[in-house]
């Protein structure tokens, strides 16, 4: 990797904390109004397609303020350890839950600190457009996951229909800025949002990524138009 490329990696992770940093007072409230709600089904949806159960021990990376966490809750599971880079998203997590209490862990996908085959199912929603890189992030969630164990990303991707993929571009280039900016205060963080889909949608495969980590069964799912994917990856 060359310098200038090492440079672009540090700063794209620079930029990522301060802005969930700087959003996270209203990042819950403006998931569920700029989805309409759905975004509690997506989640859902994801963790019943994972098989996830009371004996699983999940590592949600890209953590946030915990909704994915506390779904899987709900599905029985008890052994959760939240991971995600930024500090103020933690922190609500902690304030959302208290039984997650000393199980967050602040770091980045692509170095964790956990011990080889930890754990039997990773998540991360809405969160892998983030890492500063993938690949390395990839070859972490392979590291850490016990044999058998399963990669659950639920990620945005543009429709493949014409008419979905109109829509989808004017309610993410026009309207959710808008809504985004007034209400968090940072209208550059949800500029970002809709450029960081459009480039991850054109530059990122990310079941070449995760084969190219080891993973060989991948399922994928398509979820609301195709405007979300879940990608199951099992080791």
């Amino acid at each position: 990797m060359s310098e200038s490329d090492n440079f672009k990696l540090v700063e794209k992770k620079s930029k990522v904390k301060n802005i969930f940093d700087s959003i996270s007072g209203r990042y819950d409230l403006l998931n569920h109004l700029l989805s309409f709600g759905i975004d509690i089904y997506w989640r859902r949806k994801a963790l019943k397609l994972s098989g996830i159960n009371k004996n699983s021990f999940l590592l949600d990376v890209a953590c946030g303020t915990g909704d994915v966490a506390i779904e899987a809750k709900k599905f029985g599971v008890e052994k959760i350890v939240g991971a995600d880079f930024s500090h103020n998203m933690l922190r609500l997590f902690h304030k959302k839950s208290n039984w997650i209490i000393g199980n967050n862990v602040q770091m980045v996908a692509e170095q964790m600190p956990f011990k080889d085959n930890s754990f039997t199912n990773i998540t991360v929603a809405f969160g892998v457009r983030n890492f500063y890189n993938i690949q390395e992030g990839f070859n972490s969630f392979y590291r850490v996951l016990k044999a058998q164990g399963k990669a659950t990303i639920v990620e945005f991707q543009m429709p493949k229909n014409k008419f979905f993929a109109a829509l989808y571009k004017f309610y993410f280039k026009k309207i959710l800025p808008i809504i985004g900016g007034i209400i968090s205060g940072n209208k550059s963080a949800y500029n970002y949002l809709p450029n960081s889909v459009e480039e991850f949608d054109e530059k990122v495969n990310l079941e070449i990524l995760l084969r190219n980590s080891g993973f060989k069964r991948i399922d994928i799912y398509q979820l609301s138009f195709g405007t979300v994917q879940v990608v199951i990856a099992e080791k």
